[in-house]
């Protein structure tokens, strides 16, 4: 038997390695369901990931990984669907509780620390287990413009210009690096079909509008809304127009 083996049973023993093991297999469990993406523009962000009913008898409609958390604050959830909707239901309450104690919405970096924080609470004690999933926070702040904040399991929190999770994350980052600098200007349009694009690439598959979903958030007063499957076919024949351009 691995020397390692008796530091997996609790969550807040460290191996003498300085790893903690349950972490570990949280991120695995993390990272082992869908792949979302999430990107920032000029004036609006944008989130994108698949779209799997697991049993043909479920209604469609039901199955998400996208939520609205304030009407300007959005989010896509990988990983266990249960722990997903227990992090979305916290993260509502947290900013309806916000909202009511300072009279303003929630802005979306400090919805991101706050849920890291609670997540980061959950590695502490062997009472505990952490959520088995990754949030992609959207929204457009007052005085920042466009944020996309990535909180992971573990309590990281970080802002970005795009990022991914899932199982095709690193390819995912790979592809959106080279493309850093030129997506800080794009408009709306060019920002959901970026994301589409680089979905499709790591995937290396053409969607149907059924397929995926995606959700957008414009304007400082914008509101998080997920397009409907009339207009993200609409956005996937602009992106095939362009392709054979």
């Amino acid at each position: 038997m691995s020397r390692d083996s008796n530091y997996d049973h609790h969550i807040s023993i460290f191996s003498p390695q300085g790893r903690l093991y349950q972490m570990e297999y949280c991120f695995k469990s993390a990272n082992s369901g869908l792949t979302g993406v999430a990107v920032r523009g000029k004036n609006s962000c944008c989130v994108v990931t698949q779209k799997k009913v697991p049993d043909r008898l479920m209604d469609p409609s039901s199955v998400t990984h996208l939520f609205s958390l304030t009407k300007n604050i959005g989010c896509c959830v990988t990983g266990a669907m249960a722990d997903s909707r227990s992090m979305v239901q916290r993260a509502r309450y947290e900013a309806g509780q916000f909202n009511f104690d300072y009279g303003y919405s929630m802005p979306v970096g400090i919805l991101a620390r706050r849920m890291a924080d609670l997540a980061q609470v959950n590695t502490q004690a062997a009472s505990m287990r952490p959520l088995a999933c990754i949030g992609l926070f959207v929204g457009v702040d007052d005085d920042k413009g466009p944020q996309v904040f990535k909180v992971d399991c573990a309590g990281h929190y970080l802002p970005f210009f795009a990022a991914a999770s899932g199982p095709k994350e690193q390819e995912a980052m790979n592809y959106l690096e080279k493309r850093a600098t030129e997506m800080k200007e794009y408009e709306s349009d060019q920002v959901i079909r970026t994301a589409i694009t680089c979905l499709g690439h790591v995937l290396g598959s053409d969607f149907k509008g059924s397929e995926i979903e995606v959700g957008s958030v414009e304007g400082k007063n914008g509101k998080f809304h997920v397009l409907t499957e009339e207009q993200v076919e609409g956005h996937l024949n602009a992106i095939a127009d362009d392709a054979d351009a």
